[in-house]
């Protein structure tokens, strides 16, 4: 049963000390390796400290949502790939990360009891890389919202403070993670799913560049070439090393992004040279962001400016309108399709509204009532504006913003009000098209107030990623993000290696573990 604390903790739930190698808490996922690869330490030996971790933090949190630890002990105790992660604890998050005779979920009763029939090539490779699988995580039901809090699992919660959202739609991954659980967890990514809950957790995470990793064999793409999978990770070193595991196409992908030059793990000790970097402290496609997360971007600039790179205030030339409209027709459109292939994987034609949250079939009402032109309008703006952006860098290396418009929410404030549920089940009852067009566009007007300047980037294909470098007034991360050239990942990867040199964050534990003397609520300046 999910734990539904209703206040923050304010002293540790457990004490590392008391728990199998206390030293865990500390290490990445790149140290722990190197601890197995000189036998200092065995795979059950690390899996027993995360088994114990998750025993004794998750039920605060509710980021693990299922557990497969028989199965991972026997990996963990017989032979493991000699590769870069090899006995490293891992989670999935419980979409799109397939593992044959594995339930998945995307924590939506349409796939209740829907088990994957095969591996996907994500996870063949996160076990090539030597990772012992012990979990899955929990998160918005088929990946939709900013922030975790599924009808089916029950609310995920902030390890910096329950009472609050770790984000989405990756946020058990997050939580986890940031309970020191586990030092690295796989995420998605289709509006901001890896950098959102990145931001709010006080973690690295990067959306790679469109078609640098593969969704082979289930799909192609994934909501018209919006998602790309990847991780969440404390430490900048152990993103880059699990990218150049994941990175590669196989025959059949639709995209292909441009070859590495060389390891991304290598490119993060390599200085990133002097940077043209533009920022804005605006919200790209909502409201004004709120003066924490203002401040955080102003405090960015001014160290990238002591660290020797170039700050230009300028904004990408864009029509936040146009993009916030195409980018809900083109999550409808694909939802629909996947409700409607959900149900035929479980012997029914079609989706109905039992199946799913009220949200969702809103949405997927949308994509089923709008006419066909308004899909290829969608992606003609989204292609359009990936032009745009192409021709803004070639003038500015990198773009700064804010990463979420505001801090951690509380649990339950980004849910629906009572009109707005109204609204919603008309859509769903009485489909006409005129009703639908009307509220596709008050949902793209009012729905990124929180979370308006992620999405851009799953829309042109360009890498991003949310560094953990501020706090709020009230304590909580604030991560403030970078977004580079299509397939330049190497350059994100040179800064945030610098970043994190320059203001350390992995060592800083949340309250959910730290004693009161450990904890620093300021936003630095």
């Amino acid at each position: 049963m999910p734990a539904q604390p209703s206040a923050n903790t304010s002293s540790p739930v457990d004490a590392p000390s008391r728990l199998p190698l206390p030293e865990y808490d500390r290490l990445d996922a790149t140290a722990l390796a190197a601890l197995v690869a000189a036998r200092q330490v065995s795979p059950s030996e690390l899996l027993d400290a995360a088994i114990a971790r998750a025993d004794a933090r998750n039920p605060a949190i509710n980021a693990i949502v299922r557990r497969h630890d028989a199965e991972a002990r026997r990996q963990a105790s017989g032979h493991l790939p000699d590769g870069p992660f090899s006995g490293v604890p891992f989670l999935l998050k419980d979409l799109l990360a397939y593992r044959k005779g594995w339930p998945i979920t995307g924590s939506s009763r349409a796939l209740e009891h829907f088990v994957a029939p095969f591996d996907a090539e994500l996870v063949r490779r996160f076990e090539r890389a030597g990772l012992v699988l012990f979990g899955q995580t929990n998160l918005p039901e088929m990946g939709l919202m900013a922030v975790t809090e599924p009808h089916l699992r029950g609310p995920c919660r902030n390890p910096w403070n329950l009472d609050h959202s770790p984000g989405g739609s990756s946020g058990g991954s997050a939580a986890a993670v940031a309970a020191r659980i586990v030092p690295v967890a796989h995420g998605n990514d289709g509006g901001g799913s890896i950098r959102i809950p990145a931001s709010c957790c006080a973690l690295f995470g990067l959306k790679p560049t469109r078609g640098r990793v593969s969704l082979a064999p289930a799909s192609g793409e994934a909501w018209s070439g919006l998602v790309q999978d990847h991780v969440l990770s404390r430490s900048v070193r152990d993103s880059a090393a699990m990218l150049d595991v994941l990175a590669g196409n196989v025959p059949g992908d639709p995209y292909w992004a441009p070859p590495l030059a060389r390891p991304l793990r290598e490119e993060v000790t390599t200085p990133p040279g002097k940077l043209r970097i533009a920022f804005t402290t605006r919200n790209l496609f909502g409201k004004q962001p709120h003066p924490d997360n203002v401040a955080a971007v102003q405090s960015a600039a001014r160290l990238l400016t002591d660290l020797g790179h170039e700050l230009v205030e300028a904004e990408p030339p864009i029509s936040a309108e146009e993009l916030s409209w195409a980018y809900v027709v083109i999550c409808g459109a694909n939802l629909r399709a996947d409700l409607d292939l959900a149900a035929r994987l479980q012997g029914r034609p079609h989706a109905s509204a039992a199946d799913v949250e009220l949200v969702t079939w809103a949405l997927a009402t949308v994509g089923r009532r709008l006419p066909s032109d308004a899909l290829a309008r969608a992606l003609g703006s989204i292609h359009m504006a990936a032009r745009a952006m192409a021709t803004f860098f070639e003038q500015h290396d990198l773009l700064l913003t804010a990463t979420t418009a505001q801090p951690p929410p509380r649990i339950g404030a980004l849910a629906p009000g009572a009109w707005t549920r109204l609204a919603i089940r008309l859509v769903g009852l009485v489909p006409s098209r005129r009703l639908i067009e009307r509220f596709v566009h008050e949902v793209a007007a009012t729905s990124f107030d929180a979370t308006g300047n992620t999405m851009l980037f799953n829309e042109t294909g360009q890498p991003a990623m949310s560094v953990p470098l501020s706090w709020s007034s009230d304590g909580l991360p604030i991560g403030v993000q970078l977004a580079g050239r299509f397939g330049d990942e190497a350059t994100l990867f040179r800064l945030a290696g610098q970043l994190e040199q320059a203001r350390p964050w992995a060592d800083r534990l949340p309250p959910l573990l730290s004693p009161p003397s450990a904890r620093d609520g300021r936003v630095h300046s």
